[in-house]
């Protein structure tokens, strides 16, 4: 039985490396960049043999972008790389690529199999394809994901209705503003900014489409885990982040926000001063009286309240307290036994 035991925590602990080992291989853009290993096979015309010899994926700087051709050269060391137009991105469902995700590429990292090397009077010339290093990074790492694995990601850009992060290779997946966190935003920007690293947890994926969907804030902490840095007769600082008719939201914690009654010349945004009157569990009360409030910008440092360096996946995860009649919470695996 010793033995058994032995056995399985040691699968169990490769199993964990081997999936660790994979994220770091099909990490987000830019996480190449710098790197020894990535020196080592683009500062050179044998490196770069090797690596095409290899299949490595690889990553540079793109330095411009040809737009009668809308090929991309790259900064290879000295040695430039080119993608054409039908390398540069990769469309599960073979739809149209489109322009503009080429261009904005320009001064960013891209990565990149090397696909050819061609001697001629001109030089050399380094064909690289984005597209094959994402085709195998959708086929090995997010094919194979499922609901509830928990992710590193980067935020590409941020619309009114989301966060774009890449999840591996410049595969972009969306991250809705109402699965950023639990208490109410106006805009992505108000919790993330554009190349910010995050993790995130996976919502869903459409084999079909290849489209994946990521949610956040199941990281940032319950109502309780919350609710425990506060007690009642503290004055603390919040964000005014909703103001309704029947009071005001200010959020304590990116997970956590109290109602305030109405006060005239308080404004969303706002970074105010509050006074905890009281905090009621089973309901999810917090019932606070702002004391000061001024336009500020104060981005809130959020925290995560689950150990990612050693949890991978959640099956399920439960905001609302056990005793509170309503519930909110996230079922990841459609058979959590």
């Amino acid at each position: 039985m010793i033995y058994r035991a032995k056995t399985e925590d040691t699968v169990e602990k490769r199993k964990e490396g081997m999936e660790k080992m994979t994220e770091k291989r099909y990490a987000p853009e830019g996480a190449r960049i710098g790197t020894a290993e990535n020196t080592a096979y683009t500062s050179s015309l044998h490196g770069l043999e090797r690596a095409m010899a290899q299949g490595r994926i690889l990553e540079g700087i793109v330095l411009m972008c040809d737009c009668t051709s809308m090929s991309l050269r790259v900064d290879l060391h000295g040695i430039i790389g080119i993608i054409e137009r039908e390398e540069a991105v990769y469309n599960h469902d073979d739809g149209e690529i489109k322009d503009i995700a080429i261009i904005t590429r320009v001064g960013k990292p891209v990565c990149f199999k090397v696909i050819g090397i061609e001697r001629g009077e001109g030089g050399v010339r380094v064909r690289l394809s984005r597209r094959a290093a994402q085709a195998e990074c959708m086929r090995n790492f997010v094919l194979r994901l499922r609901a509830g694995d928990i992710i590193p990601s980067k935020v590409t850009h941020l619309e009114p209705f989301g966060a774009f992060v890449d999840i591996g290779c410049g595969i972009v997946s969306l991250l809705t503003v109402d699965c950023i966190s639990v208490s109410r935003i106006s805009h992505p920007s108000d919790r993330f900014s554009p190349g910010e690293q995050i993790m995130a947890i996976v919502k869903s994926i459409d084999a079909d489409s290849g489209r994946v969907y990521m949610t956040h804030r199941e990281l940032l902490g319950t109502w309780l885990e919350n609710a425990a840095s506060f007690a009642p007769t503290q004055t603390v600082s919040g964000i005014v982040r909703s103001i309704e008719p029947y009071g005001i939201f200010v959020e304590l914690a990116p997970n956590l926000a109290g109602l305030a009654e109405v006060r005239e010349g308080v404004s969303v945004g706002d970074v105010c001063a509050v006074y905890i009157k009281s905090i009621v569990p089973e309901r999810m009360k917090i019932k606070l009286v702002i004391i000061d409030a001024h336009a500020e910008h104060a981005p809130r440092r959020m925290r995560y309240f689950v150990d990612t360096d050693t949890v991978r996946h959640l099956s399920s995860w439960r905001y609302s307290p056990p005793d509170c009649p309503k519930y909110i919470g996230t079922e990841f695996d459609s058979d959590p036994a």
